[in-house]
């Protein structure tokens, strides 16, 4: 595979790679905050795949393990620039490759802009929206370019990010009232729970795609998230019904779609755009606020294949060489 060209998109909780054809697609669990395995896991990528060139983006440098983003952006430079005995590029937030007196610092958070510049190259005026494990971008294309903010503080403010993610979200912060058989409550502000919980229960994931550590540590079959979801209540399975905890996971579930639609709208009233193309592994829940709004949506995994569409930063950084 010399020949090979490798994106990958190093983010806090998981590390992405995809080579330019989608041939190759990976995801590996790598919490940057705990002691770090992604030097060895970069190296065994590097073995592996012998790659001829690379291309990184990256948003892993807001973990809290680094005093501050520049230092998390310096790691990772560092790291992959060990691994790989190859041209290494870096990508920002313009989605270009840096140059050597470039500021290191427009390298944060910009996986998003990667993929900006494939779908505005490859289908034009567009909202792309990615849900993740983690974060939902919506990012607003026109002209080939996307028209995002340039920091994830000012994305925040402008809904071109949502906290809020298919996996990873604590439950206690997507909803704050519940409706349950015996009354209303709120839940407990506790991490007993997440997203990836209320998903399994519904059936919308399998185990296998619990790419993440459950809050309790224990198992991710239904029966642990069942578990799981009747501790945001307080309770145990002999004190709730199924039902009650189907109503918690779906509540889940809308409350997000809810979140998600709010801010396409945003964006899409703000530059008037009303295409939405979908990506990432929630991108079932974006079509579902889509649907909603009635907005045109297509689907990154329909056009490039469903694992290309769960790593599409990393296939975009890999495809920059061909722009």
């Amino acid at each position: 595979m010399r020949n090979s060209i490798i994106g990958i998109d190093i983010g806090g909780a998981n590390t992405k790679v995809s080579s330019n054809d989608g041939n190759i697609t990976e995801l590996h669990y790598v919490p940057l905050w705990k002691n770090t395995v992604l030097p060895d896991v970069l190296q065994k990528i590097a073995r592996k795949i012998e790659p001829n060139r690379v291309a990184v983006v990256m948003t892993g440098e807001l973990a809290d393990c680094f005093d501050n983003k520049h230092n998390g952006i310096r790691f990772i430079m560092d790291y992959v620039n060990n691994a790989f005995n190859c041209e290494v590029n870096f990508v920002n937030v313009d989605g270009q490759f840096i140059n050597n007196s470039d500021n290191i610092n427009h390298l944060a958070a910009a996986n998003w802009a990667a993929s900006a510049r494939i779908i505005g190259n490859e289908i034009g005026n567009c909202i792309f929206v990615d849900m993740g494990s983690t974060t939902t971008d919506i990012i607003p294309i026109i002209d080939g370019k996307h028209k995002a903010q340039y920091t994830d503080f000012k994305r925040l403010l402008h809904d071109e990010l949502l906290y809020t993610g298919l996996l990873r979200t604590n439950i206690a912060t997507v909803v704050d009232k519940l409706d349950l058989k015996k009354g209303a409550c709120r839940p407990s502000s506790e991490l007993f729970a997440t997203t990836a919980d209320a998903y399994l229960m519904l059936g919308d994931i399998s185990s296998d795609m619990y790419n993440c550590e459950p809050a309790d540590n224990a198992g991710v079959e239904k029966n642990d998230a069942l578990r799981r979801l009747a501790r945001v209540v307080c309770s145990d399975l002999n004190e709730i019904s199924i039902d009650d905890i189907e109503k918690i996971a779906q509540s889940v579930k809308e409350k997000q779609i809810f979140l998600i639609k709010e801010a396409i709208s945003s964006v899409s009233k703000q530059y008037n755009l009303d295409k939405i193309v979908t990506a990432g592994i929630g991108e079932f829940i974006i079509k579902n606020a889509a649907e909603q709004l009635g907005l045109e949506c297509l689907s990154v995994a329909n056009i490039w294949g469903s694992d290309v569409s769960k790593v599409f930063p990393a296939y975009a950084a890999a495809n920059i060489y061909n722009l």
